[in-house]
């Protein structure tokens, strides 16, 4: 079972076991991601993923591995490593883990929750329209966010999503 995963620069040629997942599609960029895991008898591998990598999140109770690049954002599986779901050409910029094992995705405008697979997506709305998204902290079931409000740009938000209630509040505003 995978316990750790980071994003690493390549590694030397047999520094690793590597796994490759890649995808043929007309639109892949140049760029890979390479990814260390780590699994709970410390045994450690890569994997190679398609497009620049983004970031990387477990969630263990839901036995998922989320992994985001610039070309695709991959759905794995926490006991194999193997790939049960992909989805092309993403355009979210954050990804995070919530302590119930929820992941939570943002684009530059919107939050979506995945819960089980990356195709089953919710939508979590917020009281304003949002811009530039970037996640900072969690504090217990609270995530900590910046962003602009959506054609009032001088307006900067730090703002909190509660994942037990799924609600969006501002916090401050500067």
């Amino acid at each position: 079972m995978i316990i750790q995963a980071e994003i690493i620069s390549q590694p030397y040629s047999g520094e690793y076991t590597e796994r490759i997942y890649d995808n043929e599609s007309a639109w892949n960029s140049q760029s890979w991601a390479f990814i260390k895991f780590v699994e709970e008898d410390y045994y450690e591998w890569c994997g190679q993923f398609r497009g620049f990598p983004k970031q990387v999140a477990i969630s263990t109770p839901k036995k998922i591995v989320l992994v985001l690049t610039s070309d695709y954002l991959y759905q794995l599986d926490i006991e194999t490593g193997n790939l049960t779901e992909l989805e092309d050409q993403p355009q979210y910029q954050n990804l995070t883990v919530a302590p119930n094992g929820d992941f939570i995705l943002a684009d530059y405008y919107n939050f979506e929750k995945v819960t089980t697979n990356i195709k089953q997506k919710i939508s979590i709305e917020s009281s304003i329209q949002m811009d530039m998204i970037e996640f900072k902290n969690w504090q217990k079931s609270k995530l900590e966010f910046t962003c602009d409000e959506f054609v009032n740009w001088d307006r900067h938000l730090t703002m909190t999503y509660d994942s037990e209630t799924n609600k969006i509040e501002i916090k401050n505003a500067t």
